[in-house]
């Protein structure tokens, strides 16, 4: 199976997992009226907004470049991480209320039985997902299968924590505890939904690559001899590729030919670094930008 069709099978594997996952914990709150249970659910839902954002995005991600789209379409990802943490929040919010309401009006976990078979059922449905995904990661490296895995890692720690709250609802005969663990789920999911929200604004606006990239890249080039200096280094990141460009400052009195070759040597330097990067270098007479930058 190649690296497509593995990212493709852990793609609609976690959609069908899902499916399930909803169906099983939706019968279950239905019966139970649980917030902790409720909060497991929509998580759940998000989890399948996500594989299926996924899918969609490493179908096209992995277009090659063409006439209307010289980059590719890579940044896809990034447009489906924008949609899902904003469907994320919403869905934060949607149980805070039921959460509030709760408070103000606390009810027992009716079905106890009922809905602590659902969410052992979702546990090991759970588990059975995130080795596949494991799997897949370590022979991929995707990072579209990287998010899901984090979505679902999150999905079994909120999955075990609903099953010690059920049980300790229903042992200590306590009405809080249900919306207790609700908001804090609720605030959980505000918490992990806020660093995809960052990174997929960051590849649409094209934001520099780290200071520890950047700091690595300017290493690189001036650690050649023929360079003198180096000015516009501009990085961005789109998808799993980065985007390199700078200006190299060169003895003037070197043929053309003989730039071209150093301006090679670094980039095949930078390129065993960044190996899925697009890198352009031109080169400057190193003289003249002395000039200029006298001249300022």
């Amino acid at each position: 199976m190649n690296e497509f069709a593995l990212k493709r099978f852990a793609a609609i594997f976690a959609i069908i997992i899902s499916l399930i996952l909803i169906a099983v914990k939706g019968l279950a709150w239905h019966a139970s009226d649980s917030v902790s249970l409720l909060s497991s659910l929509v998580d759940s839902v998000i989890d399948f907004f996500a594989s299926f954002l996924n899918l969609i995005a490493i179908y096209h991600a992995l277009k090659p470049a063409d006439v209307d789209h010289r980059f590719g379409y890579e940044k896809i990802e990034a447009l489906a991480a924008l949609g899902q943490s904003v469907f994320i929040f919403g869905s934060a919010f949607m149980i805070f209320k039921e959460a509030l309401d709760h408070f103000s009006n606390p009810q027992p976990i009716i079905n106890s039985t009922l809905t602590i078979t659902a969410t052992l059922i979702s546990i090991v449905l759970t588990i059975v997902l995130l080795n596949v995904q494991k799997y897949v990661i370590r022979k991929t490296n995707s990072l579209a299968i990287q998010a899901d895995y984090a979505h679902y890692k999150s999905d079994l720690l909120i999955n075990i924590g609903v099953l010690f709250v059920i049980s300790g609802g229903h042992h200590f005969q306590s009405t809080l505890i249900d919306p207790i663990f609700g908001t804090l789920v609720a605030l959980y999911i505000l918490a992990s939904s806020y660093p995809i929200l960052v990174s997929a604004l960051g590849i649409l606006m094209d934001k520099e690559l780290s200071n520890e990239k950047r700091v690595r890249i300017e290493t690189i080039i001036m650690s050649h001899p023929m360079i003198s200096g180096y000015h516009l280094l501009r990085t961005r990141s789109s998808g799993t590729r980065e985007f390199i460009q700078c200006h190299l400052e060169l003895p003037g009195h070197i043929t053309l030919l003989e730039a071209h070759h150093v301006s090679q040597e670094v980039e095949s330097t930078i390129r065993k670094e960044f190996p899925k990067a697009d890198i352009i270098l031109h080169q400057d007479p190193a003289h003249i930008m002395e000039d200029h930058r006298s001249s300022l």
